[in-house]
Order: C-alpha cells, then sequence, then structure tokens
C-alpha cells in the first residue's frame, strides 16, 4: 500500500470506537471515516453521515450519495477518481446540526484526512463543510459556485445533495454548481502519462495554476 494509504488506516484505526464528544453515546452505530483514492487530486466533504452511512460506514451512500453520484458523472469524475468524507465522523441524533463541541473535536482529523491526501481542490458541501474549511460564518448560497485559493488547497464550495432531495428547487443550482466545477476542471487538468492512465486506480491530475493572495480572499468576504 502506499504511505497516504497506510496513514489514513492508521488514522481510521485510532477512531474506530472514538469516545472524544458526546456523539459516542447517542446512538451512533459507528464511526464513518471517509473512502477513496488516497492519492485523489479532488476531495468531497460532506457535513456527518446520516441512517444509511451510519449503518455502512461510509459517506454518502444513502438516496444524496445516489445523487451525488449523478452528479460526479456531470462533472467527469467518479468515486474512484476522489476522496469523500465528513466534517463529523459520527451520526448525530435525528440527523440534527452539529454541535460546537462535535465540530471543533471532529476537525483535527478532517484537516489531517486532508493533509495526508494532500488534494489540488476540495469541495465543501454545504454550509457545516464550507464554513469549517472557511474558518468563517457565511451562507452557502453566497460563495457556492467560486474558488477559494486557501494555503494548501483550492477550495470550491457547493450546495449539498441533501438540500435538493428535500428543495426540488435547489436542484438546478446544484447541477450548475457542478457544471461550474467541471469547467474549472477542465481549465486545470492535465493529462495523466499513458502508463498512469492505464491503471485502473488512476486519478485524474488537477494542477492548480497559482494561489491567490490571501488579502485578495478576504475581500471576497467585504472585510
Amino acid at each position: 500500500m502506499s504511505s497516504p494509504q497506510v496513514a489514513l488506516q492508521e488514522l481510521a484505526d485510532s477512531l474506530h470506537d472514538c469516545q472524544r464528544c458526546p456523539l459516542a453515546k447517542l446512538g451512533r452505530r459507528q464511526v464513518v471515516f471517509g473512502v477513496g483514492n488516497p492519492q485523489a487530486s479532488v476531495m468531497f466533504v460532506g457535513e456527518a453521515p446520516g441512517y444509511h452511512e451510519d449503518q455502512k460506514g461510509e459517506p454518502f451512500v444513502g438516496a444524496a450519495g445516489q445523487l451525488l453520484n449523478e452528479l460526479l458523472q456531470s462533472a467527469g469524475l467518479s468515486r474512484a477518481d476522489i476522496y469523500i468524507a465528513n466534517v463529523i465522523k459520527c451520526r448525530p441524533p435525528n440527523n440534527r446540526d452539529p454541535e460546537p463541541q462535535e465540530v471543533d473535536t471532529c476537525k483535527p482529523f478532517l484537516l489531517k484526512q486532508i493533509a495526508l491526501i494532500r488534494p489540488k481542490i476540495v469541495c465543501s458541501l454545504g454550509n457545516w463543510a464550507t464554513q469549517t474549511l472557511l474558518e468563517r460564518k457565511v451562507g452557502i448560497t453566497r460563495v457556492r459556485g467560486q474558488v477559494f485559493y486557501l494555503k494548501e488547497f483550492a477550495l470550491f464550495p457547493l450546495l449539498h445533495p441533501a438540500a435538493a432531495l428535500h428543495q426540488a428547487a435547489m436542484l438546478p443550482p446544484l447541477r450548475e454548481d457542478f457544471q461550474k466545477l467541471k469547467e474549472f476542471l477542465d481549465r486545470h487538468s492535465k493529462a495523466a502519462e499513458p502508463e498512469v492512465a492505464a491503471s485502473s486506480n488512476a486519478a485524474r491530475t488537477v494542477q492548480v495554476e497559482r494561489l491567490a493572495p490571501a488579502a485578495q480572499q478576504m475581500d471576497l468576504f467585504g472585510s
């Protein structure tokens, strides 16, 4: 196994029966760590596991996951290309919003996943993932489909697929978000070497050409 894969598995093992926050005692079935290509150029981050994710132990395997698979295909991606995880690794009761203590407890493990995988682009799905990675309170509808150049990766906020399942009017803008992602990937992708492309485990290579100054990013929020 590759080094990132070994390190990710060690991190997953260390969280197998995590008791660090109250969610451990609130009915979760298992910790949902994350799945995908450990060397992915594109990583997706959601909010927290739901019922089906808690049962299977994988992110995005319910109805929202089925929609996500369709959206990935529209952007020229597949589950084999990406890594996917959540901010919160355990299902909150009745799928309620995460609480600050839960986010603070789990965030270091998400950041460690990102550090090990070293994606060029992180796609945050919905408010919670976007605010956690931007470290700023901002509504997803204001920043969706934009690119924010952070220190180690480009952040691409997207509407959450679950939102479109609950509000049909959100589906067209969600599809629009993924079309913008495809356009961004097409501009910043480079072809894999022939021998690499022949491998069934090859992930799409994304080369982000430059990083914007931090001050420029703050201007986007009116600061």
